[in-house]
């Protein structure tokens, strides 16, 4: 298959570049590195990609960013962090690639841990995972030429223990092996409309 990773250079993306790459011919997509470059939150930017790339047969979506502090705190923009960083530019993907991905191909987003083990200071993360989490559900049931569409979510990557020190207290943190199986069962599978946890 060919398979176009978005947010290739990230920690998630990895994950899928490492489970993917071999069997398939991976196209990795950054906003400043990989194969081909873009900017996420730019609609046009999205449109250029697609058609650099052509007929694909897959799209993996790795790419996010959100606000994390007290919600009594949080002004409206930092909250809409969330939803301009994370829930439209994969919305996007999808909205964007139907004209670009293959009959019985398939899109996977990925969500986060946040909506359905809150933590402090989470709750822009977890409205936005919520969103992408309900936005699979709803649109796999009309998804057209058979289509798929699916997430994964993952707890903390063990890699990225460092990173979120303090803001994870008790949770399990995952490996990239679990997490790229999760990829592998979204892009290689036959599943839709599911939200694949990773913990």
């Amino acid at each position: 298959m060919k398979i176009v990773i978005v947010g290739a250079s990230g920690a998630v993306g990895r994950t899928a570049v490492e489970a993917l790459s071999g069997r398939h011919e991976i196209i990795k997509v950054g906003r400043s590195s990989g194969d081909l470059q873009m900017d996420i939150e730019d609609t046009d930017s999205i449109r250029g990609m697609y058609r650099q790339v052509g007929r694909i047969d897959a799209v993996v979506s790795a790419v996010g960013h959100v606000h994390f502090g007290p919600v009594h705190e949080m002004a409206p923009e930092q909250f809409m962090e969330g939803i301009v960083g994370k829930v439209l530019p994969q919305v996007n993907l999808v909205l964007e690639g139907f004209d670009h991905v293959t009959d019985h191909g398939s899109f996977t987003l990925t969500t986060g841990v946040t909506n359905r083990d809150p933590i402090l200071g989470g709750s822009c993360a977890a409205a936005a995972n919520g969103a992408l989490d309900g936005f699979v559900k709803g649109a796999a049931v009309e998804m057209p030429r058979g289509i798929r569409i699916n997430a994964v979510s993952p707890d903390v990557l063990e890699a990225c223990r460092a990173q979120y020190d303090g803001y994870f207290p008790g949770h399990a943190h995952v490996s990239n092996e679990a997490v790229g199986l999760a990829f592998t069962k979204a892009v290689e599978g036959c599943l839709s409309g599911q939200v694949l946890i990773v913990e």
